[in-house]
């Protein structure tokens, strides 16, 4: 069986689900060698790319109530927050100053905010910022601006796009096994839910990134599960720019009690998933959690993005772990792990 997925991999062929239960299976180098292999067929160059741009939260009030996030407040809470027009505006400002591009904005279901303020707020930033790229929205949140408004996923969508929206983050997929979110999120949408979003998104000319937190209460086999969904949905639409894995932090989360996933198992699911995603074209590194000489690592089991200067971090963050990294350090990390840095836009295109 071994060999013969090997063979499968060194072949270019596709591996079904079982087979890719069994890579978790394989020594650690192994996996290393076999999605690096992956990794340059895919992309042939030593160039690795990176985003500079800033996540912004614009409200840390949510209902959503999930276990392994530090960041939320509830309604009425005194910690609670809505960020106005004008600290947004002066995000951004700082943000173009730093040579950023563009904007991550995310933030908690919130119950109260109607959706015309989402349109306003992207018409705010776009009218002010027109250079900025809106990469904003993560499913959930496009499932609870349905719920308010009554419209549907596709109405969302076009009003959004419509306001400014340039592309859609990956988050909230967590793992996209239903047993798990019941348990870690129950008020949060489906797998179903969450796919269906991107898949509307991409058939309206949206492309998004596509995410995995893994390392908590998920089985290997869901994780299997979640990156199937995943590569199905890319052979429909073709709409994922990359794939980002990344591990729970438990501090300060209702999850606190579970141990945080080592750095061998981030770069065995990372391999595990350049090796199984063979329609996605890349695999983003997370510094954010993992620190920078793990990423340097990371480039060698199948990465070939170092994701974003990330100017403002806050969820991760909240839950203690917070690595800090200039776009100049990110551009040294890459070349001393051999690499050549390339700045890129969301789509991958290259800036330089």
């Amino acid at each position: 069986m071994k060999e013969r997925i090997v063979k499968k991999i060194l072949n270019g062929e596709r591996l079904d689900e079982k087979e890719g239960l069994k890579l978790f299976n394989f020594e650690l180098l192994e996996l290393g060698y076999l999605a690096r292999t992956v990794r340059f067929r895919i992309n042939p160059e030593k160039i690795v790319t990176y985003v500079v741009d800033r996540n912004i939260n614009y409200t840390n009030i949510c209902i959503s109530g999930c276990k392994f996030c530090a960041y939320y407040r509830s309604p009425g809470s005194p910690e609670g927050y809505v960020l106005s027009f004008e600290e947004l505006a002066k995000k951004i400002e700082e943000t173009i100053s730093l040579g950023g591009y563009q904007i991550l904005l995310q933030g908690g279901l919130h119950p109260q905010l109607p959706f015309s303020f989402y349109e306003e707020m992207l018409r705010f930033i776009k009218s002010n910022f027109p250079q900025i790229h809106l990469h904003a929205f993560s499913p959930p949140e496009i499932v609870h601006f349905s719920k308010i408004s009554g419209l549907t996923i596709k109405e969302v969508l076009k009003r959004l796009i419509k306001a400014g929206l340039d592309s859609i983050p990956g988050g909230g997929a967590e793992i996209l096994s239903d047993r798990v979110r019941r348990l870690l999120s129950p008020n949060k949408c489906s797998s179903e839910e969450w796919l269906a979003v991107m898949e509307t998104a991409h058939k309206l000319g949206l492309k998004t990134t596509a995410t995995m937190m893994f390392g908590h209460i998920e089985t290997r086999g869901e994780i299997i599960e979640h990156l199937l969904k995943i590569r199905d949905l890319q052979d429909k639409t073709g709409g994922f720019t990359a794939f980002i894995p990344w591990t729970f932090q438990p501090k300060n989360t209702r999850l606190r009690h579970l141990i945080k996933v080592g750095s061998a198992e981030y770069l065995r699911v990372l391999a595990i998933s350049r090796i199984f995603l063979d329609n996605i074209k890349n695999i983003q590194v997370s510094w954010v959690t993992q620190g920078s000489h793990i990423a340097q690592i990371a480039l060698e089991f199948g990465g070939n993005d170092f994701g974003s200067t990330m100017i403002e971090e806050n969820v991760v963050a909240a839950a203690g772990v917070s690595h800090r990294l200039s776009e100049e350090e990110i551009r040294h990390y890459i070349k001393s792990a051999g690499y050549i840095p390339k700045r890129r836009k969301m789509d991958y295109t290259l800036l330089e």
